[in-house]
């Protein structure tokens, strides 16, 4: 089992900078890989960002791509979302996730995080 909890949320002017954290807990988490995705209101889970275990492969979307850094500390266990030059179209609720794979695709993930809220004023 595999517990994450995701900080660092608020509200931002556009423009601005936020960075999120998910700490990681349970077997074997380090080694697995892992995502960002996010959730408007009415809106579908989308992906935001991936990495693999051992950092080598990083994976963004379209939308947050050139803006948002994706990174993680083995030591710590912990993956970070530098997510900079926000947007009101980033407001959402952004969950970390988990899973043996690194993947863009919610369904390949095993473990969530409770989500943090992310907004974004114009």
């Amino acid at each position: 089992q595999v517990q994450l909890r995701e900080s660092g949320g608020g509200l931002v002017q556009a423009g601005g900078s936020l960075r999120l954290s998910c700490a990681a807990s349970g077997a074997s988490s380090s080694k697995n890989g892992m995502g960002w995705f996010r959730q408007a209101p009415g809106g579908e889970r989308e992906f935001v960002a991936a990495i693999n275990y051992n950092s080598l492969y990083k994976y963004y979307g379209d939308s947050v791509k050139g803006r948002f850094t994706i990174s993680r500390d083995g030591a710590k266990n912990t993956m970070y979302l530098q997510m900079n030059n926000l947007k009101p179209e980033d407001t959402a609720v952004y969950y970390c996730a988990s899973g043996l794979v690194t993947s863009r695709q919610s369904r390949n993930y095993d473990y969530w995080g409770q989500g943090t809220q992310v907004t974004v004023s114009s």
